[in-house]
């Protein structure tokens, strides 16, 4: 359940982060039928009034113990050299302990190690900390070319943009692909990228009208149901298969194959949200062709099956905007 949210506000961090989630948690959207959380502040000194990297200040009214009830607790990024009260460790793991998650974005990285909540689990960061990561805590595995890494009930987003990619996978993951998309629509962000698309990307979205592969990407989203290679997508795109998969990757951070097969499984959550289509009318639709197919993409993404997530989602979208 992701009902109760708590962010860290740590002294000296950095304000955009924090504002990811304050933004994607800490807004009502009820007026939409979207999930209204109980979310805070919290200081993990106690203070009421933390400094930001950027001069100014933030209120803090909670302390350590309204992590206590937290079904999320949030890191943002901070100096990975700061100290901090060894009651925060213990409250994180205690938290993770009585099934609470944690996510942390960019840096937040570091103050999960020390907890040793990242030992035995992959983690990621941003690039450019990733290496003192590693060394600072062995015991964890580093992926820099991600944008995050779900080893729930432990979640780490990479720098800084990526952390909204984060926080909005565990929205699509705990309450469905509608409601995620929509709080992105609010946000004006893009509703998903996928966790496993390089931080090194040239550019993240191709800008409408920026040449072919925009285009490209505009038709595949209203041609998912049909049979498309690497081959068929280069001819779409005016270029040599080796070219455009060296571009797509470039370019979009990822294959053009897992690219579409991440769009197909979007799609057929829409479907299995929305519809009461048979399974294998929803596989025809998405472009995997079987119901295998569907349920193995779907099972590797996602970690379940279609008839459980349409269990879990089906018409639950009312049910989403408590109080």
């Amino acid at each position: 359940m992701l009902r109760n949210v708590a962010v860290l506000a740590l002294d000296g961090g950095h304000a955009f982060e924090l504002g990811v989630f304050c933004e994607i948690f800490g807004i009502d959207r009820g007026d939409d039928g979207l999930p209204v959380y109980d979310f805070a502040v919290v200081s993990p000194t106690g203070e009421t009034s933390v400094r930001t990297r950027h001069g100014f200040r933030v209120q803090t009214p909670h302390g350590l113990e309204r992590l206590e009830e937290a079904d999320l607790i949030g890191v943002p990024a901070a100096d990975p050299d700061a100290r901090h009260p060894q009651e925060l460790f213990a409250a994180l793991r205690a938290a993770v302990r009585r099934g609470a998650r944690v996510l942390s974005i960019c840096s937040g990285a570091f103050l999960l190690g020390e907890a040793g909540l990242l030992d035995g689990r992959r983690c990621t960061t941003h690039w450019r900390y990733g290496a003192e990561l590693a060394r600072r805590y062995p015991r964890t595995r580093v992926e820099l070319d991600v944008l995050y890494v779900d080893e729930d009930p432990v979640i780490t987003g990479a720098g800084t943009a990526a952390g909204i990619d984060t926080c909005l996978h565990l929205v699509r993951k705990e309450q469905g692909s509608a409601v995620a998309n929509d709080i992105a629509r609010r946000m004006v962000a893009p509703p998903h990228r996928e966790g496993g698309q390089t931080q090194y990307v040239k550019r993240p979205h191709p800008e409408p009208g920026a040449g072919p592969l925009a285009a490209l990407l505009t038709w595949l989203q209203t041609n998912l149901h049909e049979e498309l290679t690497v081959e068929s997508m280069a001819r779409q795109a005016h270029m040599s298969p080796r070219t455009f998969a060296r571009r797509f990757q470039r370019e979009i951070g990822t294959t053009p194959l897992q690219w579409l097969t991440g769009q197909r499984v979007l799609l057929a959550q829409q479907h299995l949200e929305n519809t009461d289509e048979p399974i294998a009318v929803i596989a025809e639709r998405t472009g995997f062709g079987s119901a295998d197919t569907l349920r193995h993409h779907f099972i590797r993404r996602l970690g379940t099956t279609p008839h459980t997530y349409r269990r879990t989602f089906r018409g639950r979208r009312a049910d989403t905007a408590f109080r």
